[in-house]
């Protein structure tokens, strides 16, 4: 696997999809022998054509959690509206307590926002966009807010359609 330079992992045989993982923790439960760890990975998929996918996976090894985290993202690729390098329109969220705040930026802005939600929308290929995370910092939540976000962004022909004006 072949590192790019944001870090994210590119598999041989998707060259396409580019694999992060963007958060890791470590649980630890007691038992008579000692302590017992295990794993749950938080893993990014996306192309930065417009599909993106995440998975949430728990395993007793840290590298089976995420393969099976990146295989979970492999499978829950979803698309969405864009217009050219931005969001077609301002939306906000909520998932659990995460609020997130999506806005369209002009070109050249470049993608302002916080690490989980950055990571998403870079993987997406959205180049411009302003967000804003209102409410819990869970790297889950926030991750989850976005992906509820990108999927509720309309076209603007769509829109148009549907009012009857075009």
């Amino acid at each position: 696997m072949a590192k790019n330079r944001e870090g994210f992992k590119q598999s041989s045989e998707e060259s396409e999809l580019e694999e992060k993982v963007l958060h890791i923790n470590r649980c630890a439960k007691v038992v008579k022998g000692g302590r017992k760890f295990s794993f749950s990975a938080l893993i990014l998929v996306g192309d930065g054509k417009g599909r993106v996918g995440f998975g949430f996976a728990k395993a007793n090894e840290l590298t089976d959690a995420i393969r099976k985290g990146g295989e979970a993202a492999r499978k829950s690729l979803v698309s969405f509206a864009t217009e050219g390098t931005t969001i077609p329109h301002e939306i906000e969220v909520c998932w659990d307590g995460a609020r997130i705040l999506l806005k369209p930026a002009p070109r050249g802005s470049g993608v302002v926002a916080g690490s989980q939600v950055r990571a998403v929308l870079e993987a997406a290929g959205i180049k411009d966009v302003m967000a804003k995370s209102l409410g819990s910092n869970n790297p889950i939540n926030q991750v989850r807010a976005t992906f509820k976000a990108l999927e509720q962004l309309v076209s603007r022909e769509t829109i148009l359609k549907r009012r009857g004006v075009a």
